[in-house]
């Protein structure tokens, strides 16, 4: 076969194709005899229009590897049922951006491998891909990690071990949607995306006006990590001290026949709070003697 014929049929020019081992190729093991190798027509494909993915990036780069090199990767896909009233045959599982990067280079066809899973199945493989980008911002991966825990059913540490991160990553990941959509907002707009800063101002910010105000001094320089994580140890040594226990009022009959101990809840209590108690304990033996 040609140089030129190899281009446009997407195969790798002296290039042995890859499929690195992540995911979608433990998918493949799961199922042997279902997974199905071969080059693709383009215009067999159609795009999932449920792909997690908003954005596919720049692709410049991916087009004139492929143009040099070929497909390297082969995509993911499944064949489309009848009822989607589609004229393609395959709709994408993983790889979206390799297929449109190949149909900007201009090629006829993609290797491909063919799968028959469903479709939730192929939204669950297209939102852990999704995860395993390297360009995620930090929202993107939380709300990604909590669609696999609430939709799909993964234990944290199943999502750890499917997007090749460590457990307590995850946890850190999934503790920054307890911030409110105004700091997120807010986040976008000053271009803040370290993880490890977001959780900082989470941990020592104690409402959202006083987190997007530290977000604000991130943002310009006045604040740095290590300014919120010794913001975050001062505010935890002061709760640690400062922590009143709730009081416990001790009365021990002089005679020594008896003792009664009054233990309330809330840490400040006046003398009037200790005579309504006493009362209300009168009043519920007086009612059960009655």
């Amino acid at each position: 076969m040609s140089d030129a014929a190899a281009k446009k049929r997407g195969l790798p020019q002296r290039v042995k194709m890859r499929h690195d081992t992540h995911f979608v190729e433990d998918l493949v093991g799961r199922h042997p005899e279902d997974a199905v190798g071969r080059m693709l027509g383009m215009r067999s494909i159609s795009p999932d229009p449920n792909q997690p993915r908003s954005s596919m990036g720049e692709l410049d780069e991916l087009v004139e590897s492929i143009r040099s090199k070929g497909v390297l990767e082969p995509i993911l896909v499944r064949p489309v049922d009848e009822a989607d009233d589609t004229e393609s045959g395959y709709r994408i599982v993983s790889g979206e951006r390799r297929y449109r990067a190949a149909r900007r280079a201009g090629l006829d066809e993609i290797p491909a491998i063919i799968m028959e899973i469903d479709e939730d199945e192929a939204l669950e493989v297209a939102l852990v891909e999704n995860l395993q980008r390297k360009d995620l911002t930090p929202f993107e991966e939380a709300e990604g990690y909590r669609a696999l825990g609430e939709i799909h059913g993964y234990t944290q540490e199943q999502i750890a071990a499917a997007v090749g991160k460590g457990r307590s990553g995850v946890t850190e990941s999934l503790q920054l949607l307890q911030l409110g959509q105004p700091v997120r907002q807010a986040v976008e707009a000053l271009g803040v995306h370290s993880k490890s800063v977001l959780l900082g101002i989470l941990k020592a910010g104690r409402s959202e006006q006083e987190q997007i105000e530290m977000l604000e001094h991130v943002a310009e320089g006045s604040l740095s990590r290590e300014d919120l994580r010794e913001q975050v140890r001062r505010q935890s040594r002061a709760r640690k001290g400062g922590r009143q226990k709730p009081p416990v009022f001790t009365f021990k009959d002089p005679e020594k026949t008896f003792s009664l101990s009054v233990k309330f809840r809330k840490t400040t209590v006046e003398k009037d709070d200790l005579i309504a108690a006493l009362e209300k304990i009168l009043d519920e033996l007086r009612t059960e003697r009655a």
